[in-house]
């Protein structure tokens, strides 16, 4: 991921928040584990790939793409959230850029998106456990259930980050451990014949990219937190280049062991077919490990999305973009307003499909990515000696070139996206042009109550 630039800048790159002092910073283990869940969660749902375009398109997607996609993304936010260790990360580097109104834009659709995205999660651990539970599977006690599930996950993330840090290590090792045993049993059992497998003319290239996306996006958003990382310097970019090797390595070796272990039955291969792998491969208590990991992993992917969804909240309010409760922080260091927030999103979404959670926040999240690189080629055009503790060895014209794939990706995907979806975020993206000018003008009428950080730097003070 390059080389650490170790120059002593002082205006921008070191934010240093005294008043933070006493809460605890997380360290790069557990940020990992959190870049982890925020990415990833282990490979249940990249079976879709399987189903979409048989087992060689799915195994090179789960390479190719990352080089297109997750590698670009990791360094730009290594970069970029160095140079800003704040809370807020994508939405301070977009306004910085382009000004608060597109800052604005920029947190509402990726606040927006991530909200989306955790609706997911409590249906599916209650997906998981109806068929041990079948009330569960409709009517009010599934109702109540994610209730529940959504209030127990939300008072962890009231409790801290450390918290959610450690929380998010022992889940990841229970999640990944099942794969390695599998791998382990399936080794006699590999036909590496069954890998080359391929039919051109039936591939479903929307579930395909789609799948792929889904699995591979979402590196940014640990940049919301770059404020509550112990040395975030030097901290940030090794989580991400650790957590790179972890996502990748979590989706490419259990696939090439449940492709090759295991006679290709193509329909089969659906959200949940690793459980089946793992029976034929292992027994019954090996398909109840992984169904058991699948479940608990959902859990790691809430309360990870969730902290970076809140955390954003609360750096906006520091720059001044929200009302100032949403910077009050919880004697546990959390911001409790923007927890409550995203907390009461999820629960709205959460009668959204499967389907139109992943294509919807696939949408904004796509634009909220273009605007991350407009952002980052500019600051790099407009402040080329501005400090960037970690910077990408390339110049203007390799930072646009390392843009280009990923945007072509991004309309790939923007022109695969349904009309309901398109209609959908057209609606959200709307809301959010109008929404900057109504707090613009309760902050004038003060009706609410709107403050700077006066801790913070400005990238114009360079």
């Amino acid at each position: 991921m390059g080389e650490p630039n170790n120059a002593g800048y002082v205006a921008l790159g070191e934010a240093s928040f005294p008043t933070l002092d006493k809460f605890q910073k997380v360290s790069v283990i557990p940020l990992v584990f959190l870049i982890f869940y925020e990415v990833s969660g282990g490979p249940f749902g990249v079976e879709d790939s399987v189903q979409a375009a048989g087992p060689l398109l799915a195994l090179l997607g789960f390479l190719l793409f990352p080089l297109i996609w997750s590698i670009p993304e990791a360094l730009i936010t290594a970069e970029m959230g160095t140079m800003f260790p704040e809370n807020g990360g994508y939405v301070v580097w977009v306004s910085s850029a382009l000004g608060p109104y597109w800052g604005f834009q920029q947190g509402w659709m990726k606040w927006l998106s991530g909200v989306i995205d955790n609706a997911l999660y409590p249906v599916l651990f209650l997906d998981y456990l109806k068929s041990a539970i079948p009330a569960l599977e409709g009517g009010i006690p599934r109702i109540v259930a994610v209730l529940a599930l959504t209030a127990a996950l939300t008072y962890m993330n009231y409790r801290g980050l450390s918290i959610v840090g450690w929380v998010a290590i022992l889940l990841g090792v229970f999640s990944l451990l099942p794969f390695v045993l599998m791998g382990l049993v399936a080794i006699p059992k590999l036909e590496p014949s069954r890998w080359f497998v391929v039919d051109f003319s039936n591939v479903d290239w929307g579930l395909y990219l789609n799948t792929l996306f889904w699995n591979l996006n979402y590196w940014d958003s640990i940049s919301t937190l770059a404020g509550e990382v112990e040395n975030p310097n030097k901290t940030l970019p090794k989580a991400l280049f650790y957590a790179l090797i972890l996502v990748v390595s979590a989706y490419f070796f259990p696939l090439l062991i449940g492709t090759g272990a295991v006679p290709l039955d193509q329909e089969m291969w659906s959200d949940g077919y690793f459980s089946e792998v793992a029976k034929i491969l292992g027994g019954v208590w090996l398909r109840s490990w992984i169904q058991g990991a699948s479940a608990f992993s959902n859990m790691g992917m809430f309360v990870a999305e969730m902290s970076s969804d809140s955390f954003q909240l609360l750096g906006m309010a520091e720059r001044g973009m929200l009302p100032e409760i949403f910077s009050k922080r919880s004697r546990y260091g959390t911001p409790l307003t923007g927890i409550l927030f995203s907390a009461s999103g999820v629960i709205l979404l959460s009668w959204l499909s499967f389907q139109e959670i992943v294509a919807a926040e696939n949408f904004l999240y796509c634009f909220g990515m273009i605007m991350e690189f407009i952002a980052f080629v500019k600051l790099r055009m407009d402040y080329p000696a501005a400090p960037r503790p970690y910077k990408i060895p390339v110049g203007t014209v390799g930072a646009i070139l390392i843009c280009i794939p990923p945007t072509l990706l991004i309309l790939v995907v923007l022109t695969l996206a349904s009309l309901k979806v398109m209609a959908i975020s057209s609606v959200a993206l709307i809301i959010g042009l109008i929404m900057k000018p109504c707090l613009d003008y309760a902050e004038k009428k003060r009706w609410f109550r709107f403050s700077k950080n006066s801790d913070l730097s400005s990238i114009h003070s360079v």
